[in-house]
């Protein structure tokens, strides 16, 4: 039902004068709570929050720049500026889809063009990386739409300021926790401190009991172990196993590999 048949009035979530402003007043609170600003890194989406910001921030110290950040997969503001109209970009999956914006608005992409100083793209792994990192360090919860600009910053899409102090907007908390637990998990892996492996025994008593030996003397922690019997190219009298260990680290991690591979087994890794 459309707002003019029910009676209520449309708000467009950033092609709107008073949205811009109202979410400008986050520039406002900056300037009062962090006096030497000297860049604000913000993510855009439609652009109403980052040329609300800068309208406001810039009105007061046109001297501090304002960075915009866009997801790589679905950057509109960004191929809009290029080409000097509004683009409309196919829908694209991404992990930041509070700000998988089509396209920018009519208004917003003018401001965009005059009062930010520019608009960088991060890729899809650096947000994930970006949304853990600030879990893990400093205990934030933050959406990938909320965490592009801390990507930016630690992919060095974006640079902090050289006079005063870089501010980087954390604009939601929005996550699924099967996400965020898929993206701990991942990072973990990454940082090889999870290790996914699939090995081969004979499919006889004791030779599983046998494997699992070995990986504990390693002093891996054994997560989760099962039986793979079909799938693979296997002999009749073999079977597949599928582990996932937490290890140290990446040294750790090649310990645990080359003990596996100097007992006889052949090591696959698992992504």
């Amino acid at each position: 039902m459309s707002a003019a048949a029910s009676g209520m009035g449309f708000v467009h979530p950033f092609d709107d004068p008073d949205v811009v402003a109202g979410q400008g007043t986050l520039g406002l609170e900056l300037l009062e709570d962090v006096p030497d600003v000297g860049r604000i890194i913000v993510p855009v989406g439609g652009g109403g929050l980052a040329s609300g910001v800068a309208i406001a921030v810039k009105s007061v110290r046109p001297e501090v720049s304002v960075i915009g950040v866009e997801v790589d997969v679905i950057a509109a503001a960004v191929a809009s500026l290029k080409a000097g109209k509004i683009v409309v970009l196919e829908p694209a999956l991404s992990i930041a889809d509070g700000i998988a914006v089509k396209s920018p608005g009519a208004l917003t992409l003018e401001l965009l063009r005059e009062w930010v100083d520019d608009i960088v793209t991060v890729p899809e792994d650096d947000v994930a990386e970006a949304m853990v990192l600030l879990m893990e360090k400093a205990k934030l919860v933050v959406e990938g739409a909320g965490a592009v600009g801390a990507a930016a910053l630690l992919g060095g899409q974006a640079t902090p300021a050289t006079d005063g102090t870089t501010v980087v907007v954390l604009s939601g908390g929005n996550v699924d926790a099967g996400l965020l637990a898929s993206v701990a998990r991942r990072h973990e892996t990454e940082a090889g401190r999870r290790l996914a492996l699939l090995t081969r025994v004979s499919d006889r008593p004791g030779a599983l009991a046998r494997l699992l030996t070995i990986i504990g003397d390693t002093g891996a922690n054994l997560v989760e172990v099962e039986h793979v019997r079909e799938g693979l190219d296997l002999h009749v009298r073999e079977t597949a196993v599928q582990l996932v260990l937490e290890t140290r680290g990446r040294e750790h991690a090649r310990s645990v590999r080359h003990t596996l591979s100097a007992a006889g087994y052949e090591v696959h890794d698992l992504r």
